[in-house]
């Protein structure tokens, strides 16, 4: 199921290699449809988010735009447990977030001079948040809450209708509670386009947020451009870093916990315990027979997972520098050392009991992290990720007078003369 590597220079290589293709192009034809799709609503615009919605979901929803007592009835309705453990994650979420905060700034120099920074949030926000069997409330607190937070003045949820036609309720709930303002009933790359060009009914935004199957992210990466992404999103990842302190049914649990995801999802154990390694095959193996999604976790752990290995934690931690993964776990004697160690990672996880599901749901910070070795210069989500910022310049003629030669001297080097007039005509006798 889940094979070992004893790391040589050469194997663990090899199998890094293999990990990179699974991601590396979209299919020719996904990109296709996906291209006829985004030309469709742009032209249609609602008639042909419908069209689409009939022709993928069965049928076209009960509404279109949810009404506001339709959410507010969800949440009346809906289970005290779930709503209050929704309400601890969502106050774990904004305290970690309201520390992301970035104020603006203004800098009067000596001589006259102002300059400064302002930041504030964006005006409409996107968020695309799976419906069906693959509804993640989860999403829409890490969408929503630090966009609220970055002074985002309106977030527009689209998400796909079950087949009866009505909104998942769970999903109702979390917007609720999160302060989504308005809530469409359509899916795939048609609800992403429709974000992206605005139609009559579907406002126009300027960013688009939130997980989708490869169709959806096809979209977005296509209309990156006309609009902003959070980041194009690989398969999911978890790297396990461990020591023969580790647990090995810890580290079994946590590795399928992500290769549950998806058949392309990796799951990899870097350890200096071969013994650990052998253990933890062993515990997968007693694990999986109680557990939903295993056909998947066995396709996962076959064809992306792996436990290398090596001969020594320095390069133990090389090795998972150079994979750069999603979620990074660290079940090491003494894992505080290893912060300062890991540079590139979406979200480190430190210790036994700091699992990754805990990041996904409760801790605080973001979930919508970088993934295919991306975190290597991508950041998870976070406030900044809804804010721009414009910086601003005040000159009094004495101070452009004092830096006008250095001004002209650059401009003219660089052969662009009328940058360099538009500085000596304010000097002309």
């Amino acid at each position: 199921m889940i094979r070992k590597i004893i790391a040589d220079g050469k194997s663990e290589v090899a199998f890094l290699k293999k990990l990179r293709e699974r991601s590396i192009e979209t299919d020719k034809k996904v990109t296709e449809i996906v291209s006829d799709i985004i030309e469709n609503v742009r032209k249609n615009g609602d008639q042909a988010v419908r069209d689409y919605t009939l022709k993928f979901d069965g049928n076209l929803p009960k509404y279109y735009e949810v009404p506001r007592d339709v959410i507010n009835d969800a949440l009346e309705a809906a289970d005290e447990e779930f709503v209050n453990a929704l309400l601890d994650a969502i106050e774990n979420i904004s305290d970690f977030h309201n520390r992301q905060k970035t104020q603006s700034f203004i800098d009067p120099k000596d001589n006259g001079v102002i300059l400064g920074q302002r930041v504030r949030g964006l005006e409409r926000v996107g968020l695309y948040v799976p419906g069906g069997t693959a509804a993640y409330p989860s999403s829409v607190l890490m969408n929503a809450i630090p966009a609220k937070i970055a002074g985002v003045s309106e977030i527009i949820m689209v998400t796909p209708p079950l087949k009866d036609g009505t909104p998942n309720n769970d999903i109702l709930v979390a917007a609720a509670l999160c302060g989504v303002d308005r809530i469409f009933m359509a899916g795939g790359a048609q609800a992403i386009a429709a974000l992206a060009y605005g139609t009559d009914e579907i406002p126009k935004v300027d960013k688009i947020v939130g997980p989708g199957n490869i169709f959806v992210a096809t979209a977005k990466k296509m209309l990156y451009g006309t609009v902003d992404i959070d980041m194009v999103a690989g398969p999911s990842e978890i790297l396990v870093l461990a020591d023969n302190t580790a647990n090995p049914a810890f580290v079994a649990a946590d590795l399928m916990s992500q290769a549950e995801h998806d058949k392309l999802a990796s799951a990899i154990l870097i350890t200096t315990s071969e013994e650990l390694a052998d253990k933890t095959m062993a515990e997968i193996e007693t694990q999986i027979k109680e557990l939903s999604r295993k056909d998947i976790i066995e396709k996962s752990l076959a064809d992306f997972g792996v436990a290398i290995v090596c001969k020594t934690r320095d390069y133990a931690v090389e090795l998972a520098n150079e994979i750069a993964p999603e979620h990074l776990e660290v079940l090491m004697e003494n894992p505080l050392e290893y912060i300062g160690k890991l540079d590139n990672a979406g979200s480190v996880f430190l210790g036994q009991y700091a699992s990754e599901p805990l990041g996904d749901y409760f801790a605080g910070p973001n979930h919508v992290l970088p993934t295919s070795g991306t975190a290597r210069f991508f950041s998870p989500l976070g406030v900044a990720s809804f804010t721009k910022r414009s910086s601003f310049i005040y000159y009094t003629k004495e101070a452009l007078e004092e830096a006008k030669d250095d001004i002209v001297l650059i401009a003219e080097k660089e052969g662009l003369t009328a940058h360099a007039n538009a500085i000596k005509v304010r000097f002309k006798k």
